[in-house]
C-alpha cells in the first residue's frame, strides 16, 4: 500500500505527529570509535507527543577531523610534526597511542625532515 506525501501528512497529523526539515550544514556523531561527519544532509525532526526523533538521509560522508589535543599529544610524544602526527592519526584510525607506535617505526629520516617541514609554524 502507497501513500502520497499529502496522505502521510495527514495521518501523521491525526497520530499528533509534527514534523519539520531542518537545515543542517554539517552533523558529527562521536561513537566509541571515533566520529562520523556528514556534509549536507537531510534531517527530519519528528515531534510525537513530546518525544523527539530525528531522521538522517543522504550526506556526504566527510573525512574525520582530529582534535588539536591529540595531535599535539602524538607530535609532542613522538617527536614529529603536526603534519605528520595527523597521517599517523589517519592510519591509526584516531588511535593515539598505535599513531605514536606507528611514529616510532619511522626511520630517523622521515621523522626528522617531517619535523624540520613545521618549524616556525
Amino acid at each position: 500500500m502507497m501513500f502520497n506525501p499529502q496522505q502521510m501528512k495527514q495521518m501523521m497529523k491525526q497520530l499528533g505527529i509534527k514534523s519539520r526539515e531542518l537545515d543542517v550544514e554539517e552533523l558529527v556523531m562521536k561513537t566509541s570509535a571515533g566520529e562520523i561527519v556528514l556534509k549536507n544532509p537531510q534531517v527530519l525532526e519528528m515531534d510525537m507527543k513530546g518525544q523527539k526523533v530525528y531522521q538522517v538521509s543522504g550526506g556526504e560522508r566527510v573525512e574525520k577531523a582530529f582534535n588539536d589535543e591529540d595531535v599535539e599529544l602524538v607530535a609532542e610524544q613522538a617527536h614529529i610534526s603536526k603534519e605528520l602526527a595527523v597521517e599517523l592519526l589517519k592510519k591509526a584510525d584516531g588511535d593515539i597511542a598505535q599513531a605514536i607506535v606507528l611514529a616510532e617505526g619511522l626511520s630517523e629520516e622521515e621523522s626528522k625532515g617531517a619535523s624540520d617541514s613545521s618549524e616556525g609554524v
